[in-house]
């Protein structure tokens, strides 16, 4: 199927998908522990009667019950060899029973591993192994693919590259929202989808977690800033054990009540996810028949991502600084650094330009002596995970470029594009492809022009050469080519022109190098604050430059006022209606030993708290004071940055594997009386009998550890025998159980009764997982319900005291 028949269609209607399918399995006699997959292949009439209910009940679309074939999922059960053979084989039989009654969508699902810089998992293996299975769909003759129920968005992106680069059908993705509307990794909603409709899928939306209603403030959110359709697949709301089996708790005609906000609030495509039934999409279907859905009221969007945060660029939005200094032209210590390859300095600078005001990080790697690609990489791994503001990679080698943009887990700003040959014919395909926005840089392979006309004809020349690859005015920034007045006066009346120009008619972003304009001159601020306020008032709305300056700052907040740009002057008056202590060190500073050590665990910074705890114990303080004093304060901070949302999960993996790192120096040399920590309490971790999903537990099982305790992880699919035996044998005081799927959750029951059965009274169990709740928690028996892996440490905690 070819994309424009896709949005025809989704031009016409309220679209339809189908409901779950792994509990209709059930229903038909799947038994639990086993490939769905390799059941549906050998149950194809089941899996037939399912699609045909969900036709007949108006679903336009079909998914191929293809969510774990993928090879590492499918290597859980020895199938990986028979890869192909099911995924081909299932997508062909789909096919040819709905007979064009119906799309046909290969469905791409998590592989259960964190891709990197988040996890172990190489992002270009993520890619290669969701390729090998569209490869095998794509030959079943799948309509599209739907990638679905996804957690993370670089595995997202993964998958999303590995379709794109293997065909052109049209792609839908949706992502698992938790109840604080991000993603089990801390995605947002507007962020993965500046990140994704820049890589150009064809719908975004959100499946699992959540019924219906939870889903309408969602979709209402994001629905001015999509250009592409919504998708909405909610569950039947949430999972309730009944007679011993799971049943959830909304029927066909309530869920079909929502149909009506949900497509007011934006979706264009509607359908289930689990437990719903057929019934549950023919109500939708019903519903939904006189209903017109709003059709995107975008076509592009100035934004760029992160992975947990976003930023809105335009004249209606406050000024941007992107922060210039992690680049090491002029810098000493710097260049110094990264020859030995290390990275302090950059995450000193990242830091500090983010409590200066940068909304965005220019990242630079340009230097001879190094490998300029590799340190890119690393630095996008770390920056990725370190701070929340987007990147702009600033680079003039195109492979660095590609790889940058391939690795970064959002949508990038490149700086920069010009009319130069190499840029137009290299780097434009490259940046378009990836989705980013870009800084035009108004010059050619003669040079940079003199006057603003000049510069002007050349700017048309390439926004021209980029509406070729999709790009909108939205898409690009033009730089404004401050040249110094000290050999040219008249440089700065043209790059005022050009601004204006850009803003007035063009009605582009600009951005400025400032400190140029006053390159030679003595006591340059003044005549960077003058430029400064001549360009804001003449349109520009973006610079690259240092945020330390307190000058600087403090003009663009009072610009923002004076322009319309701060409404309401909030910003202003946050800035500057109190007094308020500053989070930013002074270079001539020296931090105490303890300080140190606290903030590198705060910080996240594992390949330095080694050294910190090295030099805090050779100032005199104490193993014990460095464990009371600086890591469990630290650790804590960390973990109410985490519940305040201001840290995500990431940087809760790194603050706890700093302390473990720190802990593992500390450790042979605390007393062996009392000042030896207490005998570590065991916790056996496990996911139930049945149920093969164990990316929550592990996260969980990765805390436990960090924050101290001995966890034995006994795996998934584990039963309830084996459970109770392991925690006699290791002692354990604390079990904690994961579930994911409806169908398994049940079982988590089996451990409370046989626990009790043994005569395990004291034996506290908690439970979690994207199915189960605290209602649940307490209708089973369990001693608690953890939302989270944090939450995990506080009752781990709580139990032990």
């Amino acid at each position: 199927m070819s994309k424009k028949k896709f949005n025809d269609l989704i031009s016409k209607k309220v679209v339809l998908v189908d409901g779950a399918t792994g509990t209709e399995f059930i229903k038909r006699g799947m038994p639990q522990g086993i490939s769905p997959e390799l059941w549906a292949l050998e149950n194809l009439d089941a899996v037939h009667e399912i699609h045909n209910s969900y036709i007949d009940a108006g679903s336009d679309i079909v998914y191929i019950p293809s969510f774990g074939g993928n090879r590492i999922k499918l290597e859980e059960f020895g199938l990986a060899d028979r890869l192909y053979e099911m995924n081909s084989s299932l997508a062909k039989a789909v096919r040819e029973n709905i007979a064009g009654r119906a799309l046909a969508f290969g469905d791409l699902a998590p592989t259960g591993r964190f891709v990197e810089p988040f996890g172990d998992l190489g992002f270009k293996d993520a890619v290669n192994i969701y390729k090998e299975q569209v490869k095998a769909l794509l030959d079943g003759g799948v309509d599209g693919f739907a990638i679905e129920t996804m957690m993370d968005i670089q595995e997202t992106r993964a998958a999303v590259l590995a379709v794109k680069e293997t065909c052109d059908l049209p792609i839908i993705v949706s992502m698992t929202f938790e109840e604080n509307t991000r993603t089990l990794t801390g995605n947002d909603p507007l962020s993965a989808l500046i990140t994704l409709q820049a890589l150009r899928v064809d719908a975004f939306g959100c499946n699992c977690s959540s019924g219906p209603k939870d889903m309408i403030e969602l979709i209402k959110t994001i629905k001015p800033y999509a250009k592409i359709p919504l998708l909405t697949k909610p569950n039947a709301g949430m999972p309730k054990l009944i007679d011993g089996k799971t049943v959830f708790d909304m029927g066909a005609d309530e869920f079909a009540t929502y149909v009506e906000e949900l497509v007011a609030a934006g979706a264009n495509i509607i359908g289930g996810c689990c437990g719903t039934t057929p019934e549950h999409i023919n109500a939708q279907a019903n519903a939904a028949r006189d209903l017109k859905a709003v059709m995107p009221q975008v076509k592009a969007v100035s934004a760029i991502s992160a992975p947990h945060a976003n930023c809105l660029l335009g004249q209606e939005q406050p000024f941007k600084v992107i922060g210039e200094r992690i680049n090491p032209t002029g810098k000493k210590k710097l260049q110094a650094e990264l020859r030995d390859g290390k990275f302090g300095i950059v995450r000193q600078y990242a830091g500090e330009q983010l409590a200066g005001g940068a909304a965005i990080l220019d990242v630079n790697m340009g230097l001879s002596g190094i490998d300029e690609k590799t340190m890119m990489l690393e630095t996008i791994s770390l920056l990725a995970q370190g701070t929340a503001l987007p990147l702009c990679i600033d680079s003039t080698d195109s492979e660095v470029i590609e790889a940058a943009l391939r690795l970064y887990p959002g949508r990038a700003l490149v700086n920069s594009i010009s009319a130069e040959k190499d840029r137009l014919e290299k780097t434009l395909p490259i940046a378009a492809k990836y989705g980013a926005m870009f800084i035009l840089l108004p010059l050619n392979d003669e040079g940079i022009p003199e006057t603003a006309d000049e510069r002007i004809a050349l700017a048309k020349e390439i926004f021209a050469e980029a509406q070729k690859y999709g790009y909108e005015r939205e898409d690009i920034v033009l730089d404004a080519l401050i040249m110094t007045v000290a050999s040219n006066q008249s440089a700065a009346n043209v790059s005022l022109d050009l601004i204006e120009w850009a803003s007035r008619e063009l009605k582009v972003s600009s951005v400025c190098g400032l400190s140029n304009v006053s390159f030679g001159m003595p006591e340059r601020k003044w005549i960077n604050a003058a430029f400064l306020g001549m360009a804001m008032g003449r349109g520009l709305n973006m610079a690259i430059a240092n945020p330390s300056s307190e000058m600087l700052m403090s003009l663009i907040a009072g610009g923002d006022v004076l322009s319309g740009r701060d409404q309401k002057i909030h910003r202003y008056l946050d800035k500057f209606s109190a007094i308020k202590q500053k989070t930013q060190r002074s270079k001539k500073e020296i931090l105490d030993p303890a300080q140190r050590v606290f903030n590198c665990v705060v910080e996240g910074h594992d390949d330095s708290i080694s050294d910190a705890v090295i030099a805090a114990l050779a100032s005199g303080i104490q193993a014990k004071a460095i464990v009371d004093d600086c890591l469990i304060p630290a650790i804590n901070k960390v973990g109410d940055l985490y519940d305040c949302k201001k840290y995500f999960l990431p940087q809760l993996i790194m603050g706890a594997d700093t302390m473990r790192k720190a802990f593992e120096v500390l450790e042979p040399l605390l007393a062996e009386d009392q000042d030896k920590p207490a005998e570590k309490a065991v916790i056996i971790m496990a996911t139930v009998e049945g149920d093969i999903h164990d990316i929550g537990k592990n996260i969980v099982t990765l805390m436990l550890r960090n924050y101290g305790f001995e966890v034995v992880d006994l795996g998934k699919d584990v039963s309830a025998a084996k459970i109770i035996n392991a925690v006699k044998k290791h002692k354990a005081r604390i079990v904690g159980l994961s579930a994911l799927m409806t169908t398994t959750m049940i079982n988590m029951e089996e451990v409370v009764k046989l626990a009790k059965e043994e005569g395990l009274f004291s034996l506290k169990i908690m439970i979690g997982g994207a199915v189960v709740d605290k209602n649940y928690a307490e209708q089973i028996g369990a001693d608690a319900y953890a939302a989270d892996a944090m939450e995990s440490v506080r009752l781990a905690k709580r139990f032990t005291e």
